[in-house]
């Protein structure tokens, strides 16, 4: 993959939210066809749970990954910092073991910005496989964006080559589906002329920081 081809990430990207829709929908498929041959009402109504819990849980990630990869919000410069911040209480609500703390003030947030706030906290809360604390902030300074993003937890564990491709260490021949949102994060950061910074892996906890001049 060759830095910045936009052909190259959208091909990543799409084959990562397929990855993450497989099982949702799937679950879906298989849930409609169990109701169909279903006669005995306490299962049906089980399987009609099972169908609602699917259902929320693919649209939480489109939701999430409209905001996070595409352009969501149209041509316009900015994006509500509700709708952000209820795409990252949505697409972490479904396990019910991630607190998000969202510490932001502005009502609306520069798109880049937010895109990038996003894709951290996705890989931040993905880190936390036994749940924990999510911790997301944003503040406008004088035109540039500071965002840090904090996870707490038990069994805290960050990918070696995500970290690789937040701290624009990983070759872009090694980039893959599973790193791509960590490499985008970066890409456009620096595109920008800022930087993203990561805690010590031998921290008990994962801080990402990214400054984004005006």
């Amino acid at each position: 993959m060759a830095d910045g081809n936009s052909i190259d990430y959208a091909s990543l990207l799409c084959s990562r939210l397929c990855h993450d829709l497989l099982n949702p929908v799937g679950a879906l498929n298989n849930g409609i066809e169990l109701l169909a041959d279903e006669t005995d009402p306490a299962m049906r109504e089980q399987c009609i749970g099972l169908l609602g819990d699917s259902a929320r849980v693919s649209a939480a990630k489109l939701k999430y990954y409209r905001l996070a990869f595409g352009s969501a919000g149209g041509y316009g410069d900015t994006l509500p910092a509700h709708e952000v911040k209820d795409a990252i209480e949505g697409v972490f609500a479904n396990t019910g073991r991630v607190k998000i703390e969202w510490i932001v003030a502005e009502d609306s947030l520069p798109k880049l910005a937010a895109k990038v706030l996003l894709n951290l906290a996705l890989i931040a809360g993905e880190s936390l496989p036994r749940g924990g604390v999510l911790m997301v902030g944003l503040e406008l300074v004088g035109g540039a964006v500071e965002i840090a993003v904090r996870g707490e937890g038990p069994r805290l564990t960050l990918d070696k080559d995500i970290r690789r491709a937040l701290a624009g260490t990983l070759p872009a021949s090694e980039i893959s589906s599973r790193t791509v949102s960590a490499a985008m994060s970066r890409q456009l950061v620096a595109d920008r002329g800022g930087e993203i910074m990561l805690s010590d892996p031998e921290q008990p906890l994962i801080l990402f920081g990214a400054h984004i001049p005006a």
